[in-house]
């Protein structure tokens, strides 16, 4: 099956020297030599050397585990993107950022203000969403909080779009949702379900899952199911791939295609970007674990439902579409998912954009629309 981007190195050494100055090579210490490299470079000025090895910047080489000590650095704005693009980078920070540090888990009080604020900070983002060419209206679809996009010019009258949002699976209910249903409708040209999911402090997992399923199962009921897309972001990318999961797992009809940007395939945190990115993601200034772990809830962080890196795609799951940046730091998470999908012979895209942190540029940027235009183009490809 298809891939836009390969990401795996192949293993072949037949045609690298056996040593080197009488030291033996393997691909294992030529990907080590080649990382310590890599690891201990630093921005230099356009006519300075670059230092050759980590004892030159301060830095150390492997430890006995293979971990690595990197010097401090400083790492400017790219001119290798837009010039929204570098703007957004110089400000730096959304909604997790701003929201400051997560509550214990046990102070629901703490959980409640702090989603109010960050939902607060989104208010000009969802005024853009809701100016889009389409009509949005609340809907109890399923026994789910559903908020259904009609756009003013109908194109595909037999295709549905359902969206689910991201934000730490904490985050962006309500009124996000609304203009979540709105933009995507005006630019799928088809009928939008955004589905409102309950979140944790007070509906934890399973719930958002739940939600999601009890309203695919009335949408199948107006749609075919070749002719529905289920996508989302970040939280929302992990509830892409658990529901279907969930939905094959049922014995109901998957989705024609599903979309996961950027997102949360593995709350075992064992994903490398989580340490290289760090600090670097300016959206995603630190790991979120502490709304990773308020959602899971104290269930099996290895259930494919809640990470679904482990499940088993062999059994099936729709072709899919994949999107992340190199400064995200789940750009692991979205990496390992697609060579997963590939090694079960399943059609996945995945598509990096340069410079990118988790969430991407903000709205209206012009990576923002190549994201939607490449997204668009696979659903044609896919919902026919």
């Amino acid at each position: 099956m298809g891939s836009t981007v390969q990401t795996a190195m192949e293993d072949d050494t037949s045609a690298a020297p056996s040593s080197v100055d009488g030291l033996p090579v393997s691909r294992r210490n030529l990907m080590s030599g080649t990382a310590r490299l890599a690891a201990t470079a630093v921005v230099a000025p356009a006519m300075g050397a670059l230092p050759a090895f980590a004892a030159d910047v301060g830095g150390t080489g492997p430890s006995l585990d293979g971990a690595l000590t990197v010097p401090p650095r400083v790492i400017p704005v790219p001119g290798s993107i837009s010039p929204e693009g570098q703007r957004f980078l110089a400000k730096g920070g959304l909604m997790i950022k701003a929201a400051g540090n997560a509550p214990p888990a046990s102070d629901i009080d703490a959980w409640r203000k702090r989603i109010v604020m960050a939902n607060k900070f989104a208010q000009p983002v969802i005024d853009k969403l809701l100016a889009n060419p389409a009509k949005v209206e609340r809907r109890t679809i399923g026994g789910a909080n559903v908020c259904v996009g009609t756009p003013d010019v109908m194109r595909h009258p037999d295709r549905a779009r359902v969206t689910i949002h991201g934000g730490a699976f904490t985050l962006l209910g309500g009124a996000f949702v609304m203009g979540d249903a709105c933009q995507s409708a005006a630019e799928a040209g088809c009928v939008a379900f955004s589905i409102d999911y309950r979140m944790p402090p007070d509906f934890p997992y399973p719930a958002a899952v739940d939600d999601c399923i009890a309203a695919y199962r009335e949408i199948i009921k107006s749609y075919a199911p070749k002719k529905i897309v289920i996508s989302g972001p970040s939280a929302g990318g992990n509830l892409a791939a658990a529901v279907t999961l969930k939905l094959r797992d049922l014995g109901l009809p998957m989705p024609g295609a599903v979309g996961m940007m950027s997102p949360v395939t593995d709350l075992t945190n064992m994903s490398d970007t989580l340490n290289t990115n760090l600090g670097v993601d300016t959206a995603l200034a630190r790991d979120p674990v502490a709304e990773l772990q308020l959602y899971a809830n104290g269930h099996d962080t290895k259930d494919p439902y809640l990470s679904p890196i482990f499940g088993d795609f062999a059994k099936g799951f729709p072709p899919s579409f994949l999107q992340s940046g190199t400064r995200d730091l789940l750009l692991s998470d979205t990496v390992r998912l697609h060579r997963a999908l590939l090694r079960a012979g399943i059609e996945a895209e995945l598509h990096i954009w340069e410079a990118m942190p988790h969430g991407g540029f903000g709205y209206g940027t012009p990576e923002a629309l190549e994201v939607r235009v490449q997204f668009l183009k696979f659903m044609d490809k896919h919902l026919g």
